[in-house]
């Protein structure tokens, strides 16, 4: 049976979700939609939630196994990518990595808990053809020179 996915959400634990929230808020733009005792949902728009911060148990630490990073497409062009990156330094946000996917441009960096997450701009737009480059070109991660704004 093939699952047709029509949207997806993330939950991740996080030490203090209050701060996550606030980091989430300024960050990616999201907005608190639900809040419980140990978690906050936050969205993008009008959906119930996007991104769930779980208070995670005491002691918790990030481990070598589980979410290697999130991936945001982003809408626009290459200035966009690069007034997102200059805005990521502009707030001291830790950016670990900047990569030409042959099919797209990522700006990689890292939450207050250091759950890695991706501003992705994609630049083949033919999912044909960019499924064919990309598989060919083995999912290449090559690092390239992005100027921020």
């Amino acid at each position: 049976m093939k699952v047709e996915v029509v949207r997806t959400h993330l939950s991740l634990f996080v030490r203090d979700p209050a701060h996550s929230a606030r980091w989430y808020a300024d960050i990616l733009g999201m907005h608190e939609s639900a809040r419980g005792e140990r978690w906050i949902m936050m969205a993008f728009g009008s959906k119930h939630h996007d991104i769930a911060l779980i208070e995670a148990e005491p002691g918790a630490q990030q481990g070598g196994l589980g979410l290697q990073h999130y991936g945001l497409e982003i809408a626009g062009d290459m200035d966009t990518l690069r007034r997102l990156y200059g805005m990521l330094l502009a707030k001291g946000v830790e950016v670990v990595k900047i990569t030409d996917h042959e099919i797209g441009h990522g700006v990689y960096f890292n939450d207050p808990d250091g759950n890695r997450l991706e501003f992705f701009l994609e630049t083949d737009h033919d999912d044909v053809r960019a499924k064919a480059r990309f598989k060919a070109a083995g999912a290449p991660s090559r690092h390239f020179h992005l100027d921020p704004l």
